[in-house]
């Protein structure tokens, strides 16, 4: 693992502190990871969205749709 220096202006430096202490992480690198983790999340999350945006119409999102979904995840989880 590589090392990282930041500078923080003290009140935010006060955040991660209290973050640490009241989230439960070890240390400051820990909340940093975590942080990052999540933003890679929401910018796949956001590709995965624009990209659904731009597909073609599949067709009714109803009841049926949402069965045959479930049943499509669940048979790819049991194989």
């Amino acid at each position: 693992m590589t090392t990282m220096n930041i500078s923080l202006p003290e009140t935010l430096k006060a955040y991660v502190d209290q973050q640490i202490g009241t989230r439960g992480f070890g240390t400051s690198s820990e909340y940093v990871r975590e942080l990052i983790r999540k933003d890679q999340d929401r910018q796949n999350l956001r590709a995965l969205l624009l990209e659904g945006a731009q597909s073609a119409l599949y067709g009714p999102v109803d009841a049926p749709y949402f069965a045959e979904l479930r049943a499509s995840i669940t048979q790819k989880s049991n194989a």
